[in-house]
């Protein structure tokens, strides 16, 4: 086909009036059913317009007939993609017929359709009546109801008080603790989100939750600029209310949503069909969209996403078992001893190889729950009012009585709720193929924007490593390790397998002489100092000539007055703490 010839006028149009348009997204995830012709192609369009949206052809490429109806597959919002194409949908004769007289038309005249790219705002508009068909458009039988992101809500649950995770969780809640060298874990959760075009976001927080409520702030602001439509997030922080429920705390995953279930009540009424329930320590890359659209096709009331897992870390997870179906017929939350070895299962029911089934013999919840809306409110309210969590007591109770479908998750997947996962986790991130990594242009983790200058180095010898902005390195070595934002590292300093947070300011020149001149130890790490299998806390000041690598293997220590903790073998300086020059540890 050629190419409309604009010459800076409106092309003519050629298309006759009775034909279908399709917009069709580039990225793939857009794609959820083949295009059919207008007989074909969904009384659901009359029936539920507000899922379609008509599309005006951008200046420059040509005009479309009035009643040509436009037309975006409801799977997706259209906020997330970039580009659209426009194919046209006739009769193969009305086709070869309008293929034959724009032959005859001069080329400065003649204008054929070809795909049409152009950002979506500039061509999104609302459903007009001149553009609606005249005769019905009938579906095919064998449809599936389309998974609507707008029905559905998401609740991050902001976690308990991460004893596991101590001494990062000391004076952070578990989402907030930093990651990556520029994120936090609450970004994972709420990209994953956003990426899949839900955008109505609840996060409840009781514990040290003063980080977590700036950095969303910060963050995710979606009334900044940028129109999200009815999308919000709400951060809904623990609180005593007299009443139905007393002057109490938050006692677990269930009972917190509970406590707010008025609210989510509120979200009913505004069609929200199903309700995503999330935890705010994971990292994982998913497409919630898919997870919610399995849970429709399957009539399930509650769905459970789930990854195979082996025997060296079946016992901190709920485990299930599961029939032919996908439905969940046992489940035991965290089991030990005997328990757990009941749990085993053939996994190639998943359809994993027989190698890998042997190896990976469990079944266990990603603790991401989807309800249904009015499920959810009855189980919590009526049923079973007096449970406090989802994993130990709701789904194991409702998978009797209610059809509860395991969904699973082939991606990677790691929960971060020990130091060693967490030390583990950020480390792995600087392989040279990852199996989570922060680079997907098309999935991106968002985190808040700092404004910093590109780090600063000199002579340094940087191998297998992450540098994050506004770090200073000067004639240092950075082996396996991770360096948060605004680090500073002096001459002679030695990093290995290290995780290093960072600070939250910086210190001039003048500030850093006279911490020198005083004796004092200024924000980073001194002159030859040498750290290995460590996680440094933001804002730590660790001076010269340190050593700290743990030379004598020591598995648990606590030192607190010393500014320092060992945890799985792993050292960890604290927030804002002190090393002198000189110390070993």
């Amino acid at each position: 086909m050629r190419e409309c010839k604009t010459a800076g006028r409106p092309a003519t149009p050629f298309l006759p009036p009775a034909y279908l348009y399709i917009a069709v997204a580039k990225t793939e995830p857009l794609l959820h059913s083949p295009l059919l012709p207008a007989s074909e192609f969904g009384a659901a369009a009359s029936e539920h317009t507000s899922s379609f949206r008509t599309l005006r052809t951008p200046r420059g490429h040509g005009g479309v007939a009035p009643d040509a109806l436009l037309s975006l597959p409801p799977k997706r919002s259209p906020l997330l993609s970039e580009f659209l194409i426009l194919i046209a949908l006739r009769p193969k004769d009305r086709l070869d017929r309008a293929l034959r007289r724009d032959e005859e038309q001069p080329k400065k005249d003649g204008c054929r359709l070809r795909p049409v790219r152009a950002t979506i705002n500039s061509v999104l508009n609302d459903v007009a009546k001149d553009f609606v068909p005249k005769r019905p458009l009938r579906a095919p039988m064998t449809e599936k109801p389309l998974a609507d992101p707008k029905s559905v809500a998401s609740i991050i649950l902001g976690g308990g008080a991460g004893t596991r995770l101590f001494p990062l969780t000391q004076k952070r809640a578990k989402p907030a603790v930093p990651i990556g060298g520029c994120y936090r874990l609450i970004d994972v959760p709420m990209s994953n989100c956003i990426n899949s075009a839900i955008n109505k976001i609840y996060i409840l927080t009781q514990f040290n939750s003063q980080s977590l409520n700036r950095h969303l702030a910060r963050t995710y602001d979606f009334a900044n600029g940028v129109n999200f439509g009815d999308g919000f997030v709400e951060v809904l922080a623990a609180t005593q209310t007299p009443g139905e429920f007393g002057k109490r705390w938050f006692q677990g995953t269930a009972d917190a949503v509970r406590q707010f279930i008025w609210i989510f009540g509120d979200a009913k009424l505004r069609h929200i069909e199903n309700i995503l329930i999330l935890s705010g320590d994971h990292l994982y890359r998913m497409d919630y969209m898919d997870f919610v659209q399995k849970h429709m096709d399957s009539g399930a009331d509650i769905s459970v996403s789930c990854v195979p897992m082996d025997d060296s870390r079946a016992s901190d997870f709920g485990l299930m078992k599961i029939d032919n179906a996908g439905r969940i017929t046992q489940f035991l939350e965290k089991p030990k001893g005997k328990s757990l070895e009941t749990m085993q299962v053939d996994t190639t029911i998943l359809g994993l190889s027989p190698q890998n089934a042997r190896k990976y013999n469990y079944i266990a919840s990603m603790g991401i729950y989807i309800f249904r809306t009015d499920v959810l409110l009855s189980l919590l309210r009526n049923r079973y009012p007096t449970a406090n969590d989802f994993g130990s007591e709701i789904i194991p109770m409702a998978s009797n009585d209610y059809n509860v479908q395991a969904y699973l998750f082939d991606g990677y997947w790691e929960d971060i709720g020990t130091i060693k996962s967490f030390f583990d986790a950020n480390l792995s991130l600087t392989d040279e193929n990852p199996k989570f990594h922060f680079y997907d242009p098309l999935k991106p983790i968002f985190t808040s924007p700092r404004y910093l200058p590109p780090t600063k180095t000199e002579k340094c010898r940087v191998v297998k490593s992450i540098i994050s902005h506004g770090c200073f390195l000067m004639e240092c070595s950075v082996e396996h390790s991770i360096i948060g934002v605004r680090s500073r590292l002096e001459c002679g300093v030695k990093l290995e397998n290290t995780m290093m947070m960072g600070a939250d300011y910086y210190q001039t020149e003048a500030e850093r002489a006279a911490c020198l001149a005083k004796g004092k130890v200024p924000v980073g790490v001194g002159e030859n100092t040498k750290i290995r299998n460590c996680i440094i806390d933001k804002n730590a000041r660790i001076g010269k000539n340190v050593v700290i690598t743990n030379s004598d293997s020591v598995e648990e220590a606590d030192r607190p007055s010393e500014g320092f903790y060992i945890r799985s073998g792993i050292t960890v300086v604290l927030k804002n703490s002190v090393i002198p020059d000189g110390t070993v540890i």
